[in-house]
């Protein structure tokens, strides 16, 4: 692979063996950057990088749950180990449900359900940060949802759960601007990945969420999922480019006009 965009980057991805993180780490490698995938599932994540590298860019696969905090720091210093000083942080481990009215979901469910979401994403988050905060800054993008811009009924485990990471982005982009950190919460859009057919398969979701079920139905027979998974991917990239970073800590949708927006979000700064 040339020269690209995300030249001499390093970037770790979280659930980069599959769905969005997978089309994440790929572009991300055609762009140059030199990317560490991790997700639980070992297999995925060696042939994500197995092919990266047969293309001829640079990818590490380690597994890790991203709830653990001593895994997290061994992905982290594994990337180091190998690439380098981390740049750039993708967050885009996920799951769905669990689905039902709060009293028919297992607690145990709903809460692993805030340990992926919030949980991985603020250990991935801080334990970067800490690091980019002493090597001059950097960026971290973290897939949500437009699940967690509204009420979604019987689906509180995830609603939250992304309501949570958009802030966290919030949050962290203040925090982090003194030391040239900057952070995106970015929702991919509806696609066909492996994760809607785990929900139009559920039978709670059946039963709680027909008309999504139904929706995502439709989206699987009719859309086009590698157009939807490169959509999101390259505004990944540009976000990651740098050209962006006047719109730190805000939440964006694949699609949306990234050049209007930061117009906009310079032209209310005074800038």
């Amino acid at each position: 692979m040339g020269p690209g965009r995300l030249e001499g980057e390093v970037a770790i991805i979280t659930g980069g063996g599959r769905g969005f993180g997978k089309a994440i780490a790929e572009r991300f490698a055609t762009e140059g950057a030199a990317v560490a995938i991790t997700q639980r599932s070992s297999d995925q994540l060696a042939q994500t990088a197995a092919a990266i590298i047969a293309s001829g860019g640079e990818a590490l696969a380690v597994a890790g749950d991203v709830t653990d905090v001593a895994r997290v720091e061994a992905v982290i210093e594994e990337a180091e180990s190998r690439f380098g000083r981390v740049s750039l942080l993708v967050n885009a481990a996920g799951v769905a449900g669990p689905f039902g009215p709060l009293w028919e979901v297992a607690p145990d469910d709903w809460w692993r359900t805030q340990e992926i979401h919030v949980r991985g994403t603020f250990l991935f988050a801080g334990a970067v940060m800490r690091r980019m905060v002493r090597g001059g800054g950097g960026r971290i993008i973290s897939l949500v949802s437009n699940a967690g811009t509204r009420v979604s009924t019987n689906d509180s485990g995830y609603s939250l759960a992304k309501a949570s990471q958009i802030r966290l982005m919030e949050l962290a982009a203040q925090e982090g601007r003194p030391h040239g950190v900057v952070t995106f919460a970015v929702h991919p859009g509806t696609v066909a990945t492996e994760l809607t057919d785990l929900i139009i398969s559920s039978g709670e979701a059946q039963q709680w969420l027909p008309n999504l079920v139904a929706h995502l139905d439709r989206v699987r027979e009719s859309s086009d999922a590698d157009a939807g998974l490169a959509r999101c991917a390259a505004m990944c990239v540009e976000l990651a480019s740098g050209n962006y970073d006047a719109l730190s800590g805000r939440y964006l949708e694949a699609g949306w006009d990234l050049d209007a927006l930061a117009k906009e979000a310079k032209g209310s700064s005074g800038a």
